[in-house]
């Protein structure tokens, strides 16, 4: 997507802009009132954290979503063929369409112990942070804007995208935009964590794995033998080895590595799992084609065998810092007295910029442990989390009337 830019865009023109300028007026008036909300907000929020959401495997809270869309009295409520839970709050005029999207899928299994407590200022439990209190924002939406007084002129789309992390390559969200018959024209994504995320672009990312296997016999694995992790720790050698550009940003992420399982018996198979991120354009395909080249040389190794396959593939895009929702979000972020951090995305923001929809990623709370089994968020800062999201909605409301 082309980027909008100038100096009509700037933040001291922004200022003047009457809409912004009244939003911006109100908004610590919102962060105040939303905290009468606080009993409402942390029971959605634990009740999301504590269904487990796999991905592949999220019916359990993508009913739940349903469900909460029907108390409200929402239209349009479904679920699709790839999971998603959608619901329409319509807008007073309903000319055009804003998605606000979560994803409801979580890294961990259903196994896992799933309880979210209220230990004084937090909320500690797994996936709460990501992304529990972005799902209880998404669904609790229609709560928070009758609070507020707040009609929005445009159709909002509240959706609970599946499949989106790992190998669900953000399939809930792209058959959404494949198939709907209400298409956005703008869109917000949210993630539980961190306050003042604000992402306007996305990098060109591939997600890889690599298996190596050995194919001595068992019978000879002992002195002399080598296995799997030898020919692995080469591979990851020579991956390091790579020349990656500082600008624009380039980087190789090793994840993972998994082999064997005893202290005596060298393993027939290693695992390694990867990204390969960057913001040029071309630049992940090219480190990818030497990784094949790697894997090709270990192939021509006796006995031994690689194997590549990607998981997931983004492509850079972006709307830019100085596009009117990007400034507008920096100004409100501003006026709660929150930072931005601005940073790129490979989630669900990727898939929206591919089709040339005007997206931004925020973050609700501030949090720690990510992905961690003690992981937190912390409770005072989610009004102003919530107090910059329903001012950056009355902004894009406002601008997309304008435009008609």
């Amino acid at each position: 997507m082309a980027e909008r830019s100038g100096p009509q865009y700037a933040d001291s023109a922004m200022a003047m802009d009457p809409l912004l300028n009244d939003v911006l007026s109100r908004v610590d008036d919102y962060r105040q009132k939303l905290t009468a909300l606080r009993e409402i907000i942390l029971a959605n929020t634990v009740m999301c954290g504590e269904i487990p959401s796999p991905t592949f495997r999220e019916e359990r809270l993508v009913r739940f979503l349903a469900d909460r869309f029907t108390e409200n009295d929402l239209q349009n409520i479904g679920t699709d063929e790839a999971g998603n839970a959608v619901a329409m709050l319509p807008g007073t005029e309903g000319k055009n369409n804003i998605l606000l999207a979560a994803h409801t899928d979580k890294v961990w299994e259903e196994g896992v112990d799933h309880s979210v407590t209220v230990s004084g200022d937090r909320l500690v439990g797994t996936g709460v942070a990501d992304n529990a209190l972005g799902v209880a924002t998404m669904v609790g939406l229609p709560d928070i804007l009758s609070k507020l007084g707040i009609k929005l002129k445009n159709n909002l789309i509240l959706l609970g995208t599946s499949r989106s992390m790992g190998r669900g390559d953000l399939g809930g969200l792209r058959f959404f935009l494949e198939n709907s018959q209400r298409q956005p024209a703008a869109a917000v994504c949210l993630e539980g964590v961190q306050l003042g995320r604000l992402s306007y672009s996305s990098l060109g990312m591939e997600r890889g794995e690599l298996v190596v296997e050995s194919h001595e016999e068992r019978s000879n694995a002992g002195w002399g033998s080598t296995g799997a992790i030898v020919t692995m720790n080469r591979v990851v050698r020579q991956i390091l080895e790579i020349r990656t550009p500082e600008e624009p940003k380039t980087t190789i992420i090793l994840g993972s590595i998994v082999a064997g399982s005893a202290f005596n018996t060298p393993p027939q198979r290693a695992t390694l799992r990867f990204e390969i991120r960057s913001e040029a354009p071309g630049m992940v395909s090219e480190i990818s084609e030497q990784i094949q080249d790697i894997v090709h040389q270990v192939n021509a190794e006796h006995q031994i065998t690689a194997h590549y396959s990607v998981v997931a593939r983004r492509k850079p895009g972006t709307i830019g810092f100085n596009h009117p929702y990007t400034a507008a979000a920096r100004n409100i972020m501003e006026a709660l007295d929150v930072k931005p951090k601005v940073a790129p995305s490979i989630s669900e923001l990727s898939a929206l910029l591919d089709r040339g929809i005007p997206s931004l990623t925020l973050g609700l709370t501030y949090g720690d442990n990510k992905h961690e089994v003690n992981e937190m968020i912390y409770i005072e800062p989610i009004f102003r989390g919530l107090a910059q999201l329903v001012a950056l909605l009355e902004v894009i409301d406002g601008d997309l009337q304008d435009e008609q």
